[in-house]
């Protein structure tokens, strides 16, 4: 029950960091772990566990090329 708990006070952590300071939802994280010293294999855990937050890092992360563009249907 705790982990689920803390999963939703990541996820709207993450997204108020990202709305307040403009700034990229991998930078969002990194800046959060760093704030709550907590390492960002923790937060990858969450992560994982939010297909929504999952989606979002998944499409930055192949915006910045550090991963291989999966199939997606033209927007």
């Amino acid at each position: 029950m705790e982990t689920v708990l803390k999963n939703n006070t990541f996820v709207s952590d993450i997204e108020k960091l990202c709305r307040t300071k403009n700034i990229e939802y991998i930078d969002a994280v990194v800046m959060w772990c760093d704030k709550n010293k907590l390492e960002v294999e923790t937060a990858a855990y969450w992560i994982r566990k939010d297909p929504a937050m999952r989606a979002k890092i998944q499409a930055e992360a192949e915006n910045l090329n550090v991963l291989k563009r999966g199939a997606r249907l033209p927007l």
